[in-house]
């Protein structure tokens, strides 16, 4: 389970942000999260609420929002994009595996609301 990792990454990430402008609180972190990141939502959302009760008043009720930023696969071929999950590494417009992802597989702090 890496989602408790990338939690707990997250979560050390938001606590120096909070610390450099002063934070007391962080009421909401969105997160972007590629659609063949690896990342199970539920099992992040789990993780995220049980940290949060073990890191003190800084995170208490804060909601973890998470962005699915969908796979988008170049063909070098024919030099067109492709929706990755519905076709996988074989171009649908010419057939050829000279691809390579170009988004998708990302987890990346996209916002935070904070006090």
């Amino acid at each position: 389970m890496h989602e408790l990792g990338i939690v707990t990454h997250v979560m050390k990430t938001l606590t120096d942000v909070a610390a450099e402008n002063e934070l007391t609180r962080i009421g909401s972190v969105t997160l972007e999260v590629g659609e063949v990141s690896g990342v199970i939502h539920e099992q992040i959302l789990d993780c995220w609420d049980y940290m949060c009760t073990k890191r003190g008043p800084l995170f208490t009720g804060c909601k973890l929002i998470l962005d699915t930023i969908p796979a988008v696969t170049y063909c070098s071929s024919c030099e067109k994009t492709y929706p990755t999950v519905q076709y996988g590494r074989t171009c649908p417009h010419c057939g050829s595996g000279e691809t390579w992802l170009l988004e998708g597989n990302q987890c990346t702090i996209k916002e935070i609301e904070a006090e």
